[in-house]
């Protein structure tokens, strides 16, 4: 679950880390009241789950109070890619002397937390991993042993921070930590992370992704929860009980396996076409399975074709061309459907099709070949 930044700035606070005064605003009115109330001058944010607000004029300095009701008045109701702003974040604006980047979040192929740090921040850090890798210290973290402070300042004088910040940036690295940790989180990044003048270090911005797995234990989320705009197709697949992410393509996507499903991603892109959809169906490619993921497809209107891709390997092809069918008999499908079945009895499968093929309903024998064939109807 992503959270908002003002969340995730009331989240970092919990666990003590210091960011800029200030408070949410729904309209005008209230973000002339925070800002009366934090002090001039203040920067007036828009509060949506995607990056690029400032391009977009979704972040305004204002020093007054009629720059604050323009500024307000502007950006409610702005469309930043797709995303309507609804709130605001009224904050207190700060000086900046320097500007740091500071994350923590999963190493799962080595079982690992990763932490990243660097002087260079307010920028991607995928620009500086690519323009300037050496610029980014990296530290795995043994999830027994944890961070402790001393580790912190090593990694901090191995980041090559500026003298002045870096006690204040390893006590609060410590803090990051805990709030990734404890928190449950799968992400928890600053960036910027700031110098004053003064010389005084805190967070001016927060990206935090919380761990859905941990939710039981954290009754409190749900305060967040109640601020989600859900895509409507994930919402019909988390009722039916589907690992579904929707993206923006046209190529809807049904695959038994994760990395299958993101290979199938991966090859429709390859041929130029562009992805609706990750749908991992697992090992229940049975009618019910198939007939609750060809209706989530379905319901998408940027969908021209569904391409199904299963390798049977416990999963027998022969079953899941029979819940191919039978699926639909239930769903009324208005995309053509192209088929890549291989694996356990294969050639079963594909007799148990083939009295029903026809030009909505085609299988091929290659994943490459079947994923030419969609990109071909979705760019017809």
């Amino acid at each position: 679950m992503d959270l908002f930044e003002y969340q995730g700035k009331q989240y970092f606070s919990r666990f003590g880390i210091a960011v800029s005064p200030g408070d949410v605003a729904d309209t005008v009115e209230e973000a002339v009241a925070v800002a009366e109330r934090v002090g001039y001058p203040v920067v007036v944010k828009a509060q949506v789950k995607v990056g690029g607000r400032g391009k977009a004029g979704g972040v305004k300095l204002a020093d007054n109070i009629d720059e604050v009701r323009l500024h307000a008045g502007n950006i409610l109701g702005l469309d930043i890619k797709g995303h309507v702003v609804h709130r605001l974040w009224i904050e207190r604006s700060s000086d900046i002397a320097k500007e740091y980047y500071a994350s923590f979040t999963l190493d799962r192929p080595n079982k690992m937390h990763l932490g990243m740090l660097s002087a260079q921040g307010g920028v991607e850090i995928e620009v500086v991993a690519e323009e300037n890798p050496d610029a980014i210290a990296f530290l795995s973290i043994d999830p027994v042993r944890g961070l402790d402070l001393g580790t912190a300042r090593r990694w901090v004088a191995d980041a090559e921070l500026d003298e002045v910040a870096r006690e204040q940036t390893a006590e609060l690295l410590v803090k990051l930590y805990d709030c990734y940790t404890t928190g449950d989180c799968d992400l928890a990044e600053i960036n910027p992370l700031i110098l004053t003048p003064d010389n005084k270090v805190h967070a001016l911005d927060a990206k935090v992704t919380l761990d859905e797995n941990a939710s039981f234990r954290h009754p409190e989320w749900e305060e967040f929860r109640a601020t989600e705009t859900e895509d409507p197709r994930e919402k019909m697949a988390k009722e039916k009980g589907l690992n579904y992410i929707g993206l923006d393509g046209t190529v809807g996507i049904i695959a038994n396996g994760a990395g299958l499903a993101m290979s199938t991603l991966d090859v429709v892109n390859q041929v130029g076409g562009s992805a609706a959809n990750f749908l991992d169906i697992g090992g229940g490619a049975n009618a019910d399975v198939m007939a609750s993921a060809l209706e989530v497809i379905n319901s998408d209107p940027k969908v021209k074709v569904i391409f199904v891709n299963i390798f049977g390997g416990i999963t027998r092809v022969d079953e899941v061309a029979k819940g191919v069918l039978e699926a639909l008999k239930r769903v009324t499908i208005s995309s053509p459907i192209v088929l890549r079945l291989d694996g356990t009895n294969a050639v079963e499968g594909r007799a148990i099709l083939a009295p029903h093929l026809n030009e909505k309903l085609i299988t091929e024998p290659t994943m490459l070949d079947a994923a030419r064939r969609a990109v071909a109807f979705a760019n017809a």
